[in-house]
């Protein structure tokens, strides 16, 4: 039985396309191995998000030829789409193909099996306007299904290399979707995290199809009790999108919005596309369709050109919304960027400085959050249990995000529990189990 071993660099969709690309070499009768084994086959799905990104993924490629110099070397992912004769130059690497033709791999590896000669496969994904459908029925993790609905973005952030590296904006047919979630459902699966490179931009590129329908049309899937979009922007959010949050018992309270900065002259300089207050005036519309939502978002920070006066609006700005939590990102240098050739960068001493107030200021804002909820009864999907607080100990995370550890047995993963909030903390929260919901019983809140 031949062999594959995989290993995956960067965000939520590198590793749901992993996935998909292990579905192929399963149906082939492959059998997956851990990376660090001997392996017949070996896939490394890349990152080019950050120059380190670019620099993690050499050093595993070159890992995976030392390991077995007679395997074959595939290349995937964002770095191999961007840079595909930077890979091809690493001696050893067979295959390099890019976001796009993952479905062709199969016979792509056949041909080098017998061949021997590399293959650069890889073609320039800016005029690919078709969404790449590849399925995942299944998942190691059995409490959360991810659910890729879009790829691809066409925002243009200056700080961002992603729309060279993923194309523009292309939805998944609906139809796919839906069959999917029921494919989940049926496996087991409670919760569906939708995921995409830019997942608000689902429909952009449909007629007269949008998120929010789509949203409606998961909404009816039988014993489908949550879901959870990964990240949406502001501006996408309109009144159908708001109605939804309002209406639908199985939308999560929780929403990852992404700021980036706040402050109006920053913003415009990344190319973002609102102002604070635009966003401000949508944080409020959205909680006001759905009380008590966490909304968490990234911020980056130390931008060229922000001046202490720009950070100081942009903590205030972020305290004034008072998100459940922040991802804080130092702002760091992409070659091919416009923001890596601007005049002004910001000191790194400075830059580390600031990320700490805002992490500071972040878990202050998490805190808060969560001790709103002390004395509540949430409703929990366990995902396995927490060694580190010794023994008899679950953890899973609500519908609005916070995750909690309570006493439980290991039978309770991926059912939906009734928890009371006891004790709030920073990361997680302390409960206790009320009781088990069997079945769609307690879809409502």
């Amino acid at each position: 039985m031949p062999s594959v071993a995989f290993y995956t660099l960067g965000c939520k969709v590198n590793f749901y396309d992993t996935e998909a690309i292990w579905q192929l070499f399963k149906k082939e009768g492959y059998e997956q191995v851990d990376f660090e084994q001997t392996a017949d086959v070996y896939l490394i799905n890349t990152c080019t998000v950050t120059n380190t990104g670019d620099k993690k993924s050499r050093q595993i490629i070159r890992r995976a030829v030392r390991r077995n110099p007679e395997a074959i070397i595939a290349v995937t992912g964002c770095y191999a789409q961007t840079s595909p004769a930077e890979i091809m130059d690493i001696p050893g690497v067979d295959l390099v193909i890019g976001n796009q033709d993952r479905d062709k791999i199969i016979p792509f590896v056949n041909e080098i099996r017998e061949k021997r000669e590399p293959i650069n496969a890889v073609r320039n994904i800016m005029k690919n306007r078709v969404f790449e459908d590849m399925d995942v029925p299944s998942f190691a993790d059995r409490t959360r299904a991810f659910l890729k609905i879009q790829d691809g973005c066409n925002n243009f952030c200056t700080f961002c290399i992603i729309p060279w590296s993923r194309g523009l904006s292309r939805s998944r047919d609906p139809k796919s979707i839906i069959t999917q979630a029921h494919q989940l459902v049926e496996a087991g699966y409670k919760e569906i995290v939708l995921t995409g490179i830019h997942t608000g931009g689902f429909g952009d590129d449909l007629e007269n199809y949008r998120l929010s329908d789509l949203l409606w049309d998961l909404d009816k899937v039988d014993g489908l009790e949550r879901i959870r979009i990964s990240s949406i922007e502001a501006s996408q959010i309109d009144d159908n999108m708001l109605d939804v949050l309002n209406r639908s018992s199985k939308m999560c309270r929780h929403l990852h919005i992404p700021l980036q900065a706040g402050d109006d002259t920053v913003l415009k300089r990344m190319r973002r596309k609102y102002t604070t207050e635009e966003f401000y005036n949508k944080m409020q519309m959205i909680r006001q369709a759905m009380p008590d939502v966490g909304i968490t978002t990234d911020v980056i920070v130390g931008f060229p050109g922000e001046t202490d006066e720009m950070f100081r609006n942009g903590y205030n700005f972020m305290k004034e919304i008072n998100f459940s939590e922040m991802h804080v990102f130092p702002y760091s240098q992409r070659n091919g960027t416009p923001a890596s050739r601007m005049q002004d960068q910001v000191d790194e001493e400075i830059k580390h400085e600031r990320v700490r107030e805002l992490i500071s200021l972040s878990e202050s804002m998490q805190l808060a959050y969560a001790e709103k909820f002390v004395g509540q009864v949430l409703d929990v999907i366990p995902e396995g249990s927490k060694e580190s607080h010794g023994p008899g100990k679950m953890h899973g995370f609500s519908d609005n995000y916070l995750q909690l550890v309570f006493d439980g047995s290991e039978d309770l993963q991926g059912q939906v529990c009734r928890v009371k909030v006891t004790k709030a903390g920073v990361h997680e929260c302390e409960g206790q189990l009320v009781r088990v919901l069997d079945g769609a019983t307690g879809a409502a809140m």
